[in-house]
C-alpha cells in the first residue's frame, strides 16, 4: 500500500536543468526557503505536453510574483530540453528551469516513474518553503492540467500557511471567506 507524500519533506536529488540558455545545477535544496511547483510530465517532442507546459508559462509570471518558482521535469536529458526549447515556439515561452531527471531518480522520489516506460506520469507537487509537499495532484496521461486551477491552490496553501487556525472550502478564491475549524461548525456545514 502506498504512503501519502503530502506533509513529507523532498528527498534529496541532484540534477541538470536548461533555464534562461544555459544548464544549471538543480537540487532538493533549492527548494527550500520559497514556495516551488514540481511539473512532472512524460516527455519533450509530444502533443499534451507542449500544451500544459505552454499554459504554466503563460501563467509563470503571476506565480512569480507569489513567491513561487516552477520546475517542470521530465526523464528527457537537459541536452534534449534545451533543444525542445530552441525548435518548439510553445516551449520557448518557458522562464522556468527545466531538469532533467534521464536516470528517473525524482520521478521514483515523487512516486510518478511509469517503471515500464521510463516516463513520468502527469504529477504536480506544491512545495512550501520547508521543503514539505501540500499539494499532489497526479493525472491520467491523455489528461491535461489547469495552470489557473493551479494558481488557485497555491494561493489556498498558502493563505492556509499564513493563517493558522483557518482553511479554505472548496472552490475557494482569494478574498473569500474562509473557515476557522471548531466544534460549533460541526454538523452546519
Amino acid at each position: 500500500m502506498a504512503t501519502s507524500l503530502i506533509n513529507t519533506e523532498v528527498l534529496p536529488f541532484k540534477a541538470t536543468a536548461f533555464h534562461n540558455g544555459k544548464f544549471v545545477d538543480v537540487s532538493e535544496t533549492d527548494l527550500k526557503g520559497k514556495w516551488s511547483v514540481v511539473f512532472f510530465y512524460p516527455a519533450d517532442f509530444t502533443f499534451v505536453c507542449p500544451t500544459e507546459l505552454g499554459d504554466l508559462a503563460d501563467n509563470y509570471a503571476e506565480l512569480q510574483k507569489m513567491g513561487v518558482e516552477v520546475y517542470s521535469i521530465s526523464t528527457d536529458t537537459h541536452f534534449t530540453h534545451k533543444a525542445w526549447h530552441d525548435t518548439s515556439d510553445t516551449i520557448k515561452k518557458i522562464n522556468f528551469p527545466m531538469v532533467g531527471d534521464p536516470t528517473g531518480i525524482i520521478s521514483r522520489n515523487f512516486g510518478v516513474m511509469i517503471e515500464e516506460a521510463g516516463l513520468a506520469e502527469r504529477g504536480t507537487f506544491v512545495i512550501d518553503p520547508q521543503g514539505k509537499i501540500q499539494i499532489i495532484e497526479i493525472n491520467a496521461g491523455g489528461i491535461g492540467r489547469d495552470a489557473s486551477e493551479l494558481l488557485r491552490k497555491v494561493k489556498a496553501a498558502q493563505y492556509v500557511a499564513s493563517h493558522p487556525g483557518e482553511v479554505c472550502p472548496a472552490k475557494w478564491k482569494e478574498g473569500e471567506a474562509t473557515l476557522a475549524p471548531s466544534l460549533d461548525l460541526v454538523g452546519k456545514i
